[in-house]
Order: C-alpha cells, then structure tokens, then sequence
C-alpha cells in the first residue's frame, strides 16, 4: 500500500513538473522579451506578445507604452495600426504620448494647481498655462518595472511604478501598476490599479495614436465614428473645460450615430475653432457593452474601445505636423492618427462638480479599457 501511495506521489509530482514546464514553453512562446536600450541607468525592455491566430503587439517598459499593434485587414493582410518609432534613439527623443501610460494625471489641469484640505499643489507647466499628462516628467518618461505573467491563458506582461511623494508636485507615495494582456480575440485588455499613502489625485489613460489605415498611411478623415455619449465639455481657448455640460444632440459633436471624423471637423463652430478640431472630453453614457466604435471602410478594420471610466477624450491628431518620423521612415502629418483615452475629465481637481479623482490612503483606484480589433 506504501510503495502505491509513494508511486502516486511521484506520478503527480512528475505530471506536475511536466505541466509546469508545457506553461512555461507556453509563456515563453507567446512572450519574447529583448533588451531594446538603457535610460536613466535601467534596461529597457520590448516585449513581443503573440496571439493564437500569429497577430502581434509590442510593449515597452519606457512609459509602459504599446508600440506595434499588428492585426489584419478584411482580406487577411497585417499591418500595425498605432504610432511608433523605428529605433529606441527614435522614442526617447519623441513624442512623449505616443502609446505610454500617462499620469498622475491624464488631460490637463488649469494652471498646474489644485488643492487638497486646503493645501495647494504647484505642477510644472508644460502645455501653455496648464499641466498635461502629469507634466514633463510624468509617467511617460520613466522606466517601469516588468514581469512576464506566467501560467497565463493569453499572453500578459505586468508594468510597476512607484511614484516618490511631490513627483511633478504631486503627493503621496503612489505605486502603480498597468497589467497588458493580449487575447485571442484580439483585445489589449489594460488592467490598471493604484495605491497611495497620501491623499492625491489619479487619473490614468493610454495615449496611443491610431490609424486603420496602417500607421503612417494616409489621414484618419474617413474613419467612421460612433461615440455612444450624450455630452461633452465645451473648453476656453486654453483647452480647459468651462463647466459647461453641453448636449451633443444637433452638434458637430453628435456621434452617437456613425459619422465620419472628417464631416464635419472643419464646420465653423466655436468648439472646433477652440481644439482645432476634435480634442475634447465626451461624457460617456456607459449603457451599452461598448462605448466606441471606429470603422475603416478600406481596410474593414474596426476598432471598438470598452471602459469603466466615466470619460473618454477624442483627439484627432490637430497638432501632428509630420516632424515626428514614424516607422518605415513616414511622418506622421495632420490628422493622420486619432487617440481615444479613457478616463475621468479634464481639470477634476479643480471642479468639485466633476466626478472626483481623490484617491485616499488606504483606497485602490482599480481600472479596466479595452481595445478590441476586428473586420467586416
């Protein structure tokens, strides 16, 4: 009975190792992890995230960004879909969002102050009177930590940060963490959570820039959009909100049914005039199982966007002049590339009737934003 028993433990321990081993090969298949450079004294890492059907996407732990999103056209034909940069010289010395985790605090906060308990906070200005993105030196321009996630169904990379009390000005000892996991169906699940000891303000987006087309192939202009939201917020010349909550219904900004970005992005309306086009803040309705949809009727690429967050910011490349030299040596000119960032609205710390951003020692701010690929 002994010698049974002892059998059946070692089977176990040997079926065991065997399945341990089959997962990691497994990982190590759907993974592939290469140093792409130094920066600020730590290895930079690109991670190449495979899928069951050959699709691909890339990651960096410089800004937790993605920097190849690599899916099919209607007639089976890859190509990558979002901005990047062909050398790691290329994305240092580049656009800061292209693709990162941007924060503290995504979008802008009015003249790089706010105020908890009544303390005020001073930010660095880096977009006109304003802090962007959590300022020069935010989340964008650090290196994150990496783990290869294993025993993973689909193939997943955990990105961590810890962000030291009054980085840019903020406060709080913040860790953050972005989990990417790359599905079967063609979704970049992005996983986000955050603690703090102190109180402070968190907002978190990806910045990625896309374009159905192929990145750096043509303007974005005939993309159809559906933006299920009923409201957005007007902005000052600054890009600001004003506070104002306007209806989207008889709107240039009405695309709760599919219009294409270009039809009326050039109409005279005073919001189009105050982003140059479309870089506004919509106020999502979060009723529906998706929240944005865009369709490119050449390739038959389309691109659904899945959120939590109470906001979604639409930027239409207004300020993209082709001095930004993308992969294969094209430029990334006006209005080539769309972004769609999830997240709460612009300058929320400074608007008490604004869903809050406070984030309390002791409390996890926990989110989740997909991209969904697919064709028709």
């Amino acid at each position: 009975m002994k010698k049974i028993l002892l059998f059946s433990l070692a089977l176990s321990l040997v079926l065991g190792l065997a399945i341990s081993c089959k997962h990691s090969a497994k990982t190590k298949e759907m993974v592939r992890k290469e140093t792409f450079g130094t920066h600020g004294g730590k290895e930079v890492f690109r991670l190449t995230l495979t899928n069951k059907a050959g699709n691909v996407i890339r990651l960096t732990n410089y800004g937790a960004r993605i920097v190849w999103i690599e899916v099919p056209d209607k007639n089976g034909k890859r190509d990558n879909v979002t901005f990047g940069y062909d050398t790691f010289e290329g994305m240092i010395n580049g656009d800061m969002s292209f693709g990162s985790v941007v924060g503290r605090y995504a979008n802008r906060i009015a003249g790089g102050r706010f105020s908890i308990d009544g303390v005020e906070y001073k930010l660095p200005l880096n977009n006109g009177p304003n802090t962007l993105h959590g300022g020069p030196g935010g989340w964008h321009s650090v290196v994150w930590d990496t783990e290869v996630l294993k025993n993973t169904e689909n193939p997943s990379v955990r990105f961590t940060y810890h962000s030291p009390d009054m980085e840019m000005g903020f406060p709080g000892n913040v860790k953050a963490e972005v989990v990417y996991t790359w599905t079967d169906d063609n979704e970049i699940v992005m996983d986000y959570s955050c603690t703090t000891d102190k109180k402070t303000v968190i907002n978190v987006t990806n910045h990625a820039y896309f374009n159905l087309h192929g990145a750096g192939n043509g303007d974005i202009l005939d993309h159809q959009l559906t933006l299920r939201a009923s409201a957005f917020l007007p902005i000052d010349s600054v890009s600001i909100p004003t506070g104002e909550i306007r209806p989207v219904a008889g709107t240039p900004f009405d695309f709760t049914e599919p219009h294409a970005i270009g039809e009326r992005i050039n109409q005279d309306y005073e919001q189009l005039k105050m982003g140059r086009g479309y870089d506004h803040n919509f106020i999502l309705d979060n009723r529906e199982p998706v929240d944005v949809t865009v369709y490119d009727p050449v390739s038959g690429r389309i691109l659904e966007v899945i959120t939590d967050q109470p906001g979604m910011q639409l930027y239409t490349g207004n300020f993209l002049d082709g001095s930004q030299v993308g992969y294969g040596g094209k430029p990334y000119n006006f209005r080539t590339g769309f972004c769609l960032e999830s997240g709460h609205y612009p300058d929320s710390p400074n608007r008490p009737e604004f869903p809050s951003t406070l984030l309390n020692p002791g409390e996890v701010f926990k989110s989740r934003t997909i991209y969904r690929f697919s064709t028709e």
